[in-house]
């Protein structure tokens, strides 16, 4: 199963890329954030991805998240649904035989810092209450949070920066220890040059000055899984770069993998 995440910073801007990924990839799940539309504002081609069952929640301009389940592995319309905490457009997830795989945008945090803090509190109870019941669950997307200070280059570490305060990493970890592993690190361990996210200036991204800050997050059975996770920093023209990974859930287990810098 191959599950790809990408916050696009604006559907209607990169809507061609995203068919390009699609095309290219092949991703059974394809999970987007940030889309800054309404369903009204998507041209009708994306709506109705050919070969994918298509679930957009945005509104005008701001925030906004996206479902794609590929129909030749689920040939059956699935189940979409939306937590009681999803505010302003930032949480769907998608019910497969598979997993329950969530698709989701966390508040920034610079305009609201407490509201930042309940979405992730909120994620938390959400993630124990399938850990409890033992299902389980892949959460794919934009965090918005450094999960450690590996995860973001030196020259752009600052102690109070919103996205690197100890508050909100505690919160990651938390979350984590409701059976989840990040599937990235499982795999690259010891990488301390893996970005997600290049502030849009100075040539950061191609100088891979960056933060870490888009994720798949899998349940141990399927974190044992894993056999890679590529984060593609040179596509497309988003300040965030696509996160791809490949689970065996048929075939022999390889804990592998790599990643595109």
């Amino acid at each position: 199963m191959k599950i790809a995440t990408w916050n696009v910073n604006g559907i209607r801007a990169r809507q061609t890329q995203v068919q390009e990924l699609i095309e290219r990839e092949q991703p059974d799940v394809l999970c987007l954030q940030e889309i800054k539309a309404s369903l009204d504002q998507l041209p009708v081609w994306l709506c109705e991805i050919e070969g994918y069952w298509c679930y957009w929640h945005g509104g005008k301009g701001y925030s906004g998240v996206a479902l794609h389940v590929r129909k030749a592995t689920h040939p059956e319309r699935p189940a979409f649904h939306h937590p009681e905490f999803d505010y302003e457009h930032r949480i769907v997830t998608v019910r497969l035989p598979q997993a329950t795989i969530g698709s989701l945008y966390v508040p920034n945090g610079g305009k609201d810092f407490p509201a930042k803090m309940r979405f992730l509190e909120a994620l938390d109870t959400f993630a124990a209450e399938f850990h409890a019941a033992g299902k389980p669950l892949v959460l794919c997307g934009d965090l918005n949070v450094a999960r450690t200070e590996m995860d973001v280059h030196p020259k752009e570490r600052r102690p109070r920066a919103i996205g690197q305060l100890p508050e909100e990493r505690a919160l990651i970890e938390q979350i984590l220890s409701r059976g989840l592993v990040d599937v990235h690190r499982r795999l690259d361990p010891d990488n301390a040059e893996l970005f997600t996210w290049w502030a849009p200036w100075r040539n950061l991204r191609q100088r891979n000055i960056g933060w870490r800050l888009d994720y798949v997050l899998a349940s141990q059975a399927l974190a044992d899984r894993v056999t890679s996770c590529v984060v593609q920093r040179e596509f497309g023209t988003s300040d965030h770069g696509p996160v791809i990974a490949l689970f065996d859930l048929y075939g022999s287990v390889s804990n592998s993998g790599s990643s595109d810098h």
